[in-house]
C-alpha cells in the first residue's frame, strides 16, 4: 500500500507542473512538446499499473505479478523523472536562446539608430563629410542603401545577397567594410551564426583600421554567446578593448565582461 500511495504522489507532482512558456527556438520548443508527450504516456501506463497493482492485493493470490508490476512501476517511475529533467534542461536552452536573440537584435537596432543619426548629420552639414558614406558617389550610395534597406525590412537573405553584389561593383568603395559588416549581421539575423561570424573576420582581415572594425569584434562575440561559446565570447571582447580602447564598441564591449564576471 505504500508504494500506490507513493505512485499516487509521483503522479501529482507530475501533473502539478505549471505549463511552460512559448519560446523563439523552435527545435528546443519541439522537442519540449514531443517529451510532454511521453511524459503523458507514462503517466497512463502508470496509472495501469497501479490499477493492476490494486487488483492483486485485492486478490492476495500470487504475489509473483504483483511484484513484476511493482518493478514495471520503479522503472517508469525512473523515465517520469528522466523526462522531467530533460524538459527543464531544455526550457532552460530556450530561455537562454531568446535571451540572447533579444540582446543581439537590440544590438542591431542601436547600430542602426546610429546610422540614421549619421545620415542626418551628414544631410545637414553637408560641407563637413565625415563618414564613409558621404565619401562614395551618389551611385555606390544608392546601391548601398538598396542593400540596407532589405536589412531593415527583415529581409536577410536578400540583404546577403545585395551587399555582396555591392562588393563585387564596387570593390574599392568607401562603403566597402560597412557592406561586409551587414552581410555578418544579416547571417547573424538569419541565426547562421557561423557564417555570420566568418563574414565579421573578413572585414577585420582586409579593413582592419576602419571604423567599423570594432563593431564586427562585437558583433563576433555576440555571435560566440549565442552559440554558447562563453570563453571565446569573452576573449574576443578583451581583443576589442585591447585594440579599439576609444571605439563605441568598447563601451559595449566593458559592460558585456562586467556581465559575464557577474553570472
Amino acid at each position: 500500500m505504500r508504494r500506490i500511495a507513493l505512485g499516487l504522489l509521483l503522479l501529482g507532482s507530475v501533473a502539478a507542473r505549471p505549463a511552460y512558456a512559448l519560446f523563439d527556438d523552435e527545435e528546443a520548443r519541439r522537442r519540449i512538446e514531443v517529451l510532454r508527450q511521453e511524459m503523458v504516456e507514462n503517466q497512463r501506463q502508470v496509472a495501469e499499473q497501479l490499477k493492476k497493482i490494486d487488483d492483486a492485493l485485492s486478490s492476495a493470490g500470487n504475489r509473483e505479478p504483483l511484484l513484476q508490476l511493482a518493478a514495471q512501476l520503479d522503472a517508469l517511475n525512473n523515465e517520469l523523472a528522466r523526462m522531467r529533467g530533460q524538459i527543464e534542461t531544455l526550457t532552460n536552452q530556450a530561455e537562454t536562446s531568446e535571451r540572447r536573440q533579444k540582446d543581439l537584435y537590440l544590438d542591431i537596432d542601436t547600430r542602426l539608430r546610429k546610422l540614421e543619426q549619421g545620415r542626418e548629420q551628414a544631410a545637414v552639414s553637408p560641407d563637413k563629410p565625415g563618414t564613409a558614406e558621404a565619401a562614395a558617389s551618389p551611385a555606390e550610395t544608392r546601391a548601398y542603401q538598396a542593400a540596407l534597406d532589405q536589412f531593415k525590412l527583415g529581409n536577410y537573405a536578400l540583404a546577403v545577397a545585395a551587399m555582396q553584389g555591392f562588393l563585387v561593383t564596387y570593390p574599392e568603395s568607401k562603403l566597402a567594410p560597412n557592406a561586409q559588416y551587414w552581410i555578418g549581421m544579416a547571417h547573424s539575423g538569419q541565426r547562421d551564426y557561423k557564417a555570420a561570424i566568418a563574414a565579421q573576420r573578413k572585414l577585420l582581415a582586409s579593413w582592419p583600421e576602419s571604423e567599423k572594425a570594432p563593431d564586427a569584434l562585437l558583433s563576433i562575440a555576440s555571435s560566440q554567446e549565442t552559440m554558447g561559446d562563453r570563453k571565446n565570447a569573452q576573449k574576443t571582447l578583451e581583443d576589442l578593448l585591447a585594440k579599439y580602447p576609444k571605439s563605441s564598441a568598447a563601451a559595449s564591449a566593458k559592460q558585456r565582461l562586467a556581465a559575464f564576471s557577474k553570472r
